[in-house]
């Protein structure tokens, strides 16, 4: 096997980044895409009436067509005109409404439906300024994570000792990975938890949660944290045989404590995903770039990769015991001694006289072993 030659100073971990050319083909992704070719956007926006038009322009405009060529039956029953009509009117109230619109759908474009491997279910939006950006869980940076996203960071570190705790709440690098988080209500009023439950977000929602489970063949990770969010999964029944669903108490500081730091979910989607996905599909859990976590930079490694890890390591041992000789080699010193031998001789004349012969000796010192160091 031909191993890529590393360069001068860079490490094991540079070395391995993951190729972003290598899109993952599978039947899920097919059927998507068989939906997106299939869907006429603009013949289906010419087929709305004048209000119907006005009352789903953000759907037309923010909602991604991957899910609105799936969803697009569903913005023109009546319980979801209706949930539009609320909104409307909510808003020509002077209501102050969170997310922004703008972010209400940003699930959707930053998790494609193709791309969708993960699922994290969430409840109600944030409700204070500056924190619902349209994901669960996740807050609006530079705002610092709530108490229950603090918690789900224990959760990870319980998982994986190496991660590290990020000072932002923004979960953002885990939807582009393919982790869907998704509340069951979208939107809410300023201040007022659950001020939108029970106006028809909860029946789009599970239709979202539907769709996923039709169209990613390949199987979904449930992460069901709290009696709701089972609830959810209950009605939409997925396959036990092709998804996985893991249950929790809710990390809310309330029920944290109940088992949540324990459960272990984030290891146990990432070792199921390794199986389903292969490497391509675990999630990288890490939210500061600077943080490797091994664990998981290793699953994520191929084959191939994993071998040319073991021999550019193996080349690092070879060099650096070449460097250890070579410095054993240099240390090596010579000492010289002299020694003078003093002859007595008798003259022609009777007289004695002393001859003094100085001979010269190198020695080479060998470099002195660790007990002899010691000692």
């Amino acid at each position: 096997m031909t191993v890529p030659k590393r360069k001068a100073g860079s490490s094991i971990t540079a070395f391995f980044k993951p190729d972003a050319s290598k899109a993952q083909k599978t039947d899920s992704g097919n059927a998507v895409q068989r939906a997106v070719n299939n869907f006429d956007k603009e013949k289906w926006v010419a087929s709305l009436t004048p209000e119907q038009r006005e009352l789903l322009q953000l759907e037309i405009d923010t909602l991604d067509l991957s899910w609105l060529s799936v969803l697009y039956p569903e913005l023109t029953k009546d319980y979801f005109l209706s949930l539009k009509r609320f909104l409307k009117s909510e808003k020509d109230k002077g209501k102050k409404i969170f997310p922004p619109e703008k972010d209400i759908y940003s699930w959707s474009r930053l998790t494609p439906l193709h791309n969708v491997k993960v699922v994290i279910l969430g409840q109600d939006p944030y409700h204070n300024h500056n924190q619902a950006h349209g994901l669960a869980f996740s807050v609006n940076p530079p705002t610092p994570p709530p108490p229950s996203l603090k918690n789900i960071y224990k959760g990870i570190q319980k998982d994986y000792n190496d991660f590290r705790v990020p000072n932002s709440g923004s979960l953002i690098p885990w939807c582009t990975q393919g982790v869907l988080l998704l509340n069951a209500c979208l939107t809410v009023r300023a201040h007022e938890a659950n001020s939108h439950s029970k106006q028809g977000w909860e029946t789009f929602t599970e239709r979202v949660l539907s769709a996923a489970l039709e169209y990613r063949r390949n199987g979904l990770c449930f992460l069901a944290w709290g009696t709701p969010a089972a609830q959810r999964v209950g009605r939409i029944n997925p396959d036990k045989n092709r998804h996985l669903v893991l249950r929790s108490v809710h990390p809310s500081p309330l029920s944290a404590n109940r088992g949540f730091f324990d459960c272990g979910h984030f290891k146990s989607a990432n070792q199921w995903l390794l199986e389903r996905y292969g490497p391509e599909g675990v999630i990288n859990w890490a939210l500061d770039p600077k943080n490797t976590i091994e664990e998981i930079r290793r699953m994520k490694m191929t084959k191939e990769q994993k071998e040319i890890e073991r021999a550019l390591l193996e080349d690092e041992e070879r060099e650096e015991e070449e460097e250890r000789l070579s410095q054993e080699q240099q240390s090596i010193s010579t000492t010289t001694e002299e020694t003078s031998t003093v002859t007595v001789v008798e003259t022609s004349n009777g007289t004695t006289a002393e001859i003094t012969e100085t001979t010269t000796e190198t020695k080479e010192e060998q470099p002195k072993s660790s007990e002899e160091k010691s000692n």
